[in-house]
């Protein structure tokens, strides 16, 4: 049936007449204006509406009125991103207390007579108040015009939520009145290696595995829904831009950064970045999203030697197996899904095709590849201090010509730095044009706008408590614990333990503190009815659970790194000596894919992997309360020699015919 053309004629004029969402104004000083009855943030003081507060307009129209307000220096320092201080900040001092100093995670069901130990990261109250320093955010915020900030401290959700609060009264008070965007490192996850940098290790947020465990489920939706948590807490918070997830492959087993990976197969880490990016952002950027920054372009796998290029000793990526296009897979399935931005490495290629410096300096890597090849429209963040302190291939170069050759590379802001004099002199010196600087400058008041932050930058503390770490979220996260454990072995049929079955249950975690890396774990309720006793002379069944520790990314050495058990701190007379003494459930938490042929042969017969879990999680799994469904993220090596042969860009999986000890995707079940 026909419409009447009368009735044709009037839908568009009725669309045009509806009337603009009003959306909800967050402000602390500012006065607002009226138009046509709609509200408005008078950010400027100027007693009118500019275009950049309408929010009617287009994000363009907006971006560029508000760039021609900005002064040269402005427009500078809104090009840097630093790391921001709260009161009773120890995050960068050796040997200080801090929340988040790895350690494996255990619940309350187990006795925590040593939670607030110096150096433990179950310290439960938190070292930060909401108090800005003179010196550090409001002279960074009022004198050198910073608004982007990297925060890893590690307190409460109140007071992450109430200094958000006062960073963004302070810049809602300048000149312009241009909104703060705070980043983080991950802040979900059970992680061995909390440096910073890295992660923020145990936090009052909902604990889920370590990206490898992610990885380990082989779940999407689950894997999405951890995003979208996660999402909802730090936005309860005022934490709206994520330095994570890492696309990187760990095909170099090595590597000081596996564990923040979600393995070494492409296929299976795009498919994880796709999902991560989507939870986060949603299908596209907006006022409801945490924008995310993907890295290490092209990929920080394949390391020589394992060593890391935030040293000197590391500094090299190569390719001795041809494979660098695998490496970039997970990065495109970043861009098809909308990431916001993408953080280029360190390291320099050691490739006769490449340009040998590093990534944040190379044109062909930025320009070429991942703007026009891949299509990359958002922004480039370099990694933390290639400028001072990280230089790689262009050591020679002064600091202002390092900024020029890394702008004309492509990077849009600076991480490391809070300081914009030289970047303001490399201008001034004709060095950089500010066309260029206006370029990068679009790119990033474009994600603020789009993110909402200039209507409502603000959150509601009381509401951030309820949300963040909440039961709901906890029992999610506490489904996922459980699926990311691999089930390796089961040759003697010892699991799942039978009911009554005397259980010595031991961990051992050497963190080169604390002394005696024994733990007996008893937990106070019950779990499969299995009994759980005090020494293995009592027990009918030893849960030995190991937690090898290389000691951290930032203790590392010019040496090439080892796997073996004994290299990272596991005593393994110990081990052996208790697999001789009765039957054992072996289970090892792997952050990086470790040697084990130093172990009594019977190890592999009842063995699990762990990947950032819970006691309760494991114990669910070796009781039979949970069945196992978990699959290796990526290969164990059968042997030390094995891995120095290793191809550092291929995964393990595809390494020559003895490599493997249990090979990627490995894992069964009862």
């Amino acid at each position: 049936m026909r419409k009447p053309l009368l009735l044709l004629l009037l839908i568009p004029t009725l669309a045009l007449a509806q009337k603009p969402a009003q959306p909800v104004l967050g402000k602390r000083s500012v006065t607002l204006v009226q138009d046509k009855s709609l509200t408005f943030k008078d950010l400027n003081k100027n007693g009118k509406l500019d275009r950049y507060e309408d929010w009617r307009l287009p994000v363009d129209t907006r971006v560029n009125d508000l760039l021609a307000q900005m002064t040269l220096e402005e427009k500078v320092g809104f090009m840097l991103i630093s790391t921001t201080r709260m009161a009773g900040d120890f995050v960068f001092q050796a040997n200080a207390p801090r929340t988040n100093t790895p350690r494996p995670e255990i619940s309350s069901g187990f006795n925590e007579e040593d939670l607030v130990q110096p150096n433990n990261m179950f310290t439960r109250k938190p070292l930060a108040v909401p108090l800005m320093s003179a010196a550090g955010t409001t002279k960074g915020v009022n004198q050198f015009h910073l608004r982007h900030f990297i925060l890893r401290a590690n307190p409460s959700a109140r007071i992450v939520a109430e200094w958000a609060n006062n960073l963004q009264a302070l810049c809602e008070n300048s000149r312009l009145g241009i909104p703060a965007i705070v980043a983080s490192n991950p802040r979900n996850h059970v992680t061995i290696d909390a440096s910073v940098g890295l992660s923020v290790g145990t936090t009052a947020f909902s604990k889920w595995p370590g990206e490898l465990g992610l990885a380990a489920m082989r779940a999407p939706k689950l894997t999405r829904e951890f995003a979208d948590i996660a999402r909802q807490e730090w936005a309860a918070v005022g934490l709206r831009k994520g330095y994570m997830y890492m696309a990187d492959l760990a095909t170099e087993p090595r590597w000081q950064r596996v564990e923040g990976t979600f393995g070494e197969d492409a296929d299976l880490a795009a498919s994880m970045i796709r999902e991560i990016v989507l939870g986060f952002q949603g299908p596209k950027l907006s006022p409801n999203s945490v924008a995310m920054t993907t890295k290490h372009f092209p990929g920080g796998g394949p390391q020589e030697n394992g060593l890391d290029s935030h040293f000197d000793w590391g500094k090299f990526a190569h390719y001795p197996g041809n494979n660098f296009q695998d490496h970039l897979k997970p990065f495109k399935a970043a861009i098809d899904a909308g990431t916001s931005a993408i953080m280029p490495y360190y390291s320099a290629p050691k490739d006769k095709n490449m340009e040998p410096v590093g990534f944040s300096y190379n044109k062909a890597i930025i320009s070429d590849l991942l703007r026009k090849q891949l299509g990359f429209k958002g922004i480039i963040n370099s990694d933390t201090g290639p400028i001072d302190m990280m230089p790689w291939g262009v050591e020679n170069l002064t600091l202002h010509q390092r900024y020029q050759k890394a702008l004309d590379a492509g990077v849009d802001i600076f991480s490391g730095t809070a300081d914009p004099g030289t970047l303001l002199e490399t201008v001034r010196q004709g060095l950089v044009s500010e066309s260029r600087i206006n370029e990068s400058v679009r790119r990033l008041l474009a994600e603020k706008f789009v993110l909402g932050l200039f209507e409502n930058p603000y959150v509601d503390v009381d509401k951030a408590t309820q949300v963040v770490g909440n039961a709901g979220f906890q029992k999610r996260a506490d489904l996922a614990q459980r699926k990311s454990i691999v089930l390796l072995g089961n040759e003697a049929k010892r699991l799942p333990l039978r009911a009554k079955t005397k259980v010595y249950f031991e961990t051992y975690y050497d963190n080169g503190r604390e002394g005696n890396p024994i733990r007996v774990n008893k937990p106070t309720q019950s779990v499969g009815n299995l009994e759980f006793v005090s020494t293995k002379d009592e027990a009918d069944v030893v849960l030995l659970w190991l937690i090898p520790n290389g000691g951290g990314l930032f203790s590392s050495t010019s040496k090439p790194i080892e796997l073996s058990l004994s290299k990272n701190r596991i005593d393994v007379a110990h081990v052996n000596d208790l697999l001789k003494s009765k039957p054992t459930v072996l289970a090892i938490n792997f952050s990086n894919p470790w040697v084990l042929d130093e172990l009594d042969a019977s190890a592999t017969q009842t063995m699990l992997a762990t990947f950032g879990t819970t006691p309760e999680a494991l114990l669910d799994v070796v009781s039979g309360a949970f069945k196992p469904t978990g699959k290796l993220p990526f290969t164990i090596p059968t042997s030390e020699k094995a891995v120095r042969e290793n191809l550092s860009d291929v995964p393990g999986y595809r390494e020559g015919s003895g490599y493997a000890l249990f090979k990627f995707d490995h894992g069964i079940s009862y």
